[in-house]
């Protein structure tokens, strides 16, 4: 009697431990199931975008001392692009190159803070029309809203840091295909003082001058901490098994050094596509690419048709390995209105293969035939053009021989003929965008947030002049 009643004792003991320890077991059962590969007919897309990091700034790029681990491991999975350009070297313009397809003069930001026109259609309508979900976790800097009708939106969290709780949610519950963009505001400054970097640690970019500017020892703490976001992310991709049906894309949307300017430092990017199955591992390639190119080719690759308005071409074949050609030429656009050191001072440039054409419009050699019969306007045109004394109006960069555009062949006659062949093109693209400098003399930007004619802590504005503009003085506008 007593064996029996041990024996049930026994039992009893193991069902209890059994069941005060089953939400292990079953966790563990559930994430073996989750670490499958989910598959579906169309694979999903994954975007982690930074803001404001040098293509050079990275170890794959080529930089030893930032800690890019992550990144640099997407780059031996996947394929590494050195000819990737964004349009324009500021966060909003940036952005919405990516989610239009089109180039900000056409989609109508194309100054920093601008929304897009209404009437367009994005990646957001697009791909959920083609039965995605589109999802942006993370810096938004993209309006209006009837453009850009998330699924989901998750915004970044208190310090900017991204939602990354959210985004694990989301990628374990979610049963539909998708397209997520995470969109991380780092290393975007504030930078930390207090950080584990000294100036020593610092790597010398070949297009910087010999002394270690005061922020780069915080932007590179910048840099470290989004390697770590970012490794998170893609722990979450495996882990939910969405490695091998996802094309998984890291890019910056333009470059600190180079910002606001359409220097290569500013406008070259760096970008990485993993597919696992699709694309080959640790590849590079030099094709020459733009931004706008990417929401053709989430389209391309999900079998859906693309409206006819969008200026960029899909690259699935590049992706595939082919080394053809996509364009002729990539351009570039810059305005210093509606920044927080508001000028006059607009540029547009045009990239071949080899050769690039900047042509800034409102230097100190050409200001003097932009100005009009508007007092005030004249005025602002004269500042900005003097805000840049030693910026000619046209540069020419060999870029095969002169990649960090030292060396302005503009002025030399053997390269005369590059030049006006460069210039002609430029012209055309500008009157393909309806381009403003194309129908008026220099126009004023209408501003949202930093006016030509209101003092700052940034801006400072000659007493006679200050509040002086009116509506009248500026562009008509979409917004």
């Amino acid at each position: 009697m007593k064996t029996t009643k041990h024996i049930f004792s026994l039992i009893f003991l193991l069902i209890f431990c059994t069941c005060k320890n089953s939400k292990p077991v079953v966790s563990s059962i559930a994430s073996k199931e989750i670490k499958t590969q989910r598959t579906s007919e169309k694979p999903n897309f994954i975007f982690y975008l930074a803001d404001d990091q040098d293509q050079l700034d990275y170890g794959c790029y080529g930089n030893p001392k930032v800690k890019t681990s992550n990144v640099d491991k997407l780059a031996k999975e996947g394929v590494k692009f050195t000819n990737f350009y964004t349009a324009q070297a500021i966060c909003a313009p940036a952005r919405s190159q990516i989610f239009t397809g089109m180039y900000p003069l056409k989609n109508g930001c194309m100054a920093n803070h601008l929304p897009v026109k209404n009437d367009i259609e994005s990646v957001v309508i697009l791909l959920q029309k083609a039965g995605y979900e589109v999802v942006l976790a993370g810096k938004s800097h993209v309006k209006p809203d009837k453009v850009f009708s998330w699924t989901k939106y998750y915004p970044s969290l208190e310090h900017r840091y991204l939602p990354l709780s959210e985004i694990d949610n989301y990628f374990k519950n979610t049963t539909k295909t998708f397209c997520v963009f995470i969109t991380s505001d780092y290393p975007h400054g504030p930078y930390p003082e207090n950080n584990s970097y000294k100036k020593e640690d610092i790597y010398k970019l070949p297009y910087e001058k010999n002394h270690v500017a005061n922020h780069k020892t915080g932007y590179y703490q910048n840099i470290e901490d989004d390697n770590v976001q970012l490794g998170k992310v893609l722990k979450m991709v495996e882990d939910y098994g969405f490695k091998n049906n996802s094309v998984f894309i890291y890019a910056s949307d333009h470059g600190l050094s180079g910002k606001w300017s359409v220097k290569e430092k500013g406008l070259k990017v760096p970008f990485i596509v993993r597919w696992p199955n699709h694309i080959k591992p640790n590849t590079t390639s030099n094709t020459l690419l733009s931004f706008v190119d990417v929401l053709p080719t989430f389209l391309d690759i999900a079998n859906t048709e693309q409206p006819k308005t969008i200026d960029g071409k899909s690259f699935y074949k590049t992706l595939q390995g082919s080394t053809d050609a996509i364009h002729t030429y990539v351009y570039g656009v810059a305005t210093c209105q509606n920044i927080q050191n508001t000028k006059v001072f607009p540029s547009r440039s045009i990239r071949g293969k080899r050769f690039k054409l900047i042509k800034n419009f409102n230097s100190k050699e050409v200001y003097a035939s932009n100005l009009g019969t508007n007092l005030y306007a004249n005025a602002f045109i004269k500042i900005g053009a003097e805000a840049f004394p030693n910026v000619p109006f046209e540069e020419l960069y060999d870029l095969e021989k002169d990649p960090y555009e030292t060396n302005n062949l503009a002025s030399k006659k053997e390269f005369q003929a590059i030049k006006n062949e460069l210039s002609s093109a430029l012209k055309s693209w500008m009157i393909s965008q309806n381009d403003f400098l194309i129908t008026h003399k220099m126009p004023l930007i209408k501003p949202t947030l930093h006016p030509l004619d209101i003092e700052s802590e940034w801006n400072k504005v000659p007493d006679e002049l200050e509040d002086k503009l009116n509506d009248k003085d500026y562009i008509d506008t979409h917004y």
